[in-house]
């Protein structure tokens, strides 16, 4: 008897390029998807060994972004398209299971929400498939900030 094993959790990194490749198949349908980019806020920098055994996140890219604007936190995608109350849709990209928002993370996403967007937090892309989808055609009104 053989028994099933369950396949790996999908990372962050592959639910977000999923819903992206399913945005750009969809925008056949809704052109308004041409529009929905990352935020590349999470990219991993270079590191450094400090010499005390520890790594050190901090590199001359680094610098170079956080001087730019760079700021931690930030959500994962932006859709910058009006629709009823709301300005444009962000959207903090999680894995189905075991995902958890930073203290920065919730507090963008409440700020943004007090700034007129919708902000929300998706677990997974199907999670965010549907909340575009119903973000786009008004069906059902999303809650902006998370709890």
């Amino acid at each position: 008897m053989t028994s099933a094993r369950a396949l790996p959790l999908p990372t962050e990194h592959e639910e977000q390029a999923t819903l992206v490749e399913w945005a750009e198949v969809a925008a056949a349908k809704l052109p308004e998807l041409h529009l929905l980019f990352a935020i590349p806020n999470g990219a991993a920098l270079a590191s450094k060994n400090t010499g005390s055994g520890r790594r050190s996140r901090f590199s001359r890219q680094g610098a170079k972004l956080r001087a730019e604007g760079m700021k931690s936190g930030v959500p994962d995608l932006c859709l910058p398209v009006a629709r009823g109350q709301y300005h444009g849709l962000f959207i903090e990209m999680k894995r189905t299971k075991g995902g958890m928002l930073s203290p920065e993370q919730k507090e963008w996403l409440h700020r943004l929400a007090d700034q007129g967007y919708c902000a929300i937090r998706c677990n997974g892309w199907w999670e965010a498939r549907t909340a575009i989808l119903q973000y786009l055609t008004r069906e059902v009104l999303i809650e902006g900030a998370p709890a």
